[in-house]
């Protein structure tokens, strides 16, 4: 044997596994979409009071969806296909979590979840909007909590008037 000549180890299946380590994404693409298709259509619904799209549609939709894509990528990864290896250039991973951060925005999904019965979506979703906004950064005091409830409100008219999505109104319930 020469220098240039070098001895390949040999294959293993734990090699062959660590090589198409992206499987494992398929199979959990695969398992999330039987599962949301499992959900959608053992759903209840009279279909004739909903019309013809229903509370069924888009989980079809993501389940079809998350299968077709769990199999694309399956034959991508099998025929030698590997993912790019993300630079983080706009993550410094030599500094530490944002704590703060982590921490407001929990306390606000928290704070919203306890709120939205007593106060009805549409000031819980104002606060949810505001909250999130000020532990992101933003800083505008008067702007924020208006588009919050801007926000808020387009989403509770959306959600209950448009879809038929039943959200609690609160105290707001008789204005809306």
């Amino acid at each position: 044997m020469t220098l240039t000549e070098t001895k390949e180890a040999p294959r293993t299946p734990r090699t062959w596994l660590r090589e198409h380590s992206e499987l494992g994404v398929c199979v959990l693409l695969l398992a999330l979409g039987v599962l949301v298709l499992t959900d959608a259509l053992t759903m209840n619904v009279d279909i004739a009071q909903r019309g013809p799209v229903g509370p069924k549609t888009v989980p079809i939709a993501v389940g079809i969806g998350l299968l077709a894509v769990a199999v694309l990528l399956a034959v991508d990864v099998l025929r030698g296909g590997r993912g790019e290896a993300e630079a983080g250039e706009d993550i410094d991973l030599s500094e530490p979590a944002d704590w703060r951060t982590v921490l407001l925005l929990a306390g606000v999904f928290l704070a919203t979840a306890v709120l939205i019965e007593p106060l009805g979506f549409p000031l819980a979703g104002a606060l949810l909007f505001w909250g999130a906004a000020y532990a992101l950064g933003s800083r505008h005091t008067t702007r924020d909590p208006l588009i919050a409830a801007g926000l808020s409100l387009i989403t509770f008219v959306l959600f209950n008037n448009l879809l038929g999505v039943p959200l609690p109104g609160g105290p707001l319930m008789e204005v809306l």
